[in-house]
């Protein structure tokens, strides 16, 4: 088998839920390309997955240190992102997903877990706003829909009041 048919069947693996079988044959695949973005993304989900969050983030920022794009850029800035804020580490995980919210700023994953990290760095009100404009954005609840006019105007400042 070539190695991008390993890596592919690595991922299926990972898919399946066979992750320990999955991660034996990603850590193959990274000791003979230590430097492959994508082998050191699906370290880092695999590790993730396994609840190995501390191992995922050095896997992730070398990802992103050996160049990804388009999806697998997003998915390692939001899986990064995550993990900071999972492991308490709020401020790189701010970090992160205000990167990965500046370069996707459609996304609204992206928005909703900078939108936490913001929330963990006392940034309550901009997380607060950053929830409802995207619950705004995305509901199709008859209850929000009819008031999604106020709750945008809300949301741009809560502080504001009407006398």
């Amino acid at each position: 088998m070539t190695f991008e048919e390993r890596l592919a069947h690595a991922v299926e693996l990972r898919q399946s839920d066979r992750d320990e079988e999955a991660r034996a044959l990603l850590m193959q695949l990274h000791a003979e390309r230590p430097d492959d973005a994508a082998v050191n993304l699906q370290c880092a989900w695999i590790h993730d997955k396994l609840g190995l969050e501390r191992k995922a983030i050095g896997y992730y920022e070398a990802a992103l240190r050996h160049g990804l794009d388009d999806e697998p850029l997003h998915d390692a800035l939001l899986g990064l992102g995550s993990t900071y804020r999972a492991l308490g580490d709020y401020d790189a995980a701010l970090a992160t997903l205000t990167r990965g919210v500046s370069e996707f700023p459609t996304d609204n994953g992206l928005r909703v877990f900078h939108a936490m990290a913001l929330y963990n760095t006392g940034h309550a009100k901009q997380a607060c706003e950053t929830l409802l404009t995207v619950i705004t954005e995305t509901s199709g609840d008859r209850a929000v829909t009819r008031y999604r006019d106020a709750i945008r105007e809300y949301a741009a400042d809560l502080d504001r009041t009407w006398s």
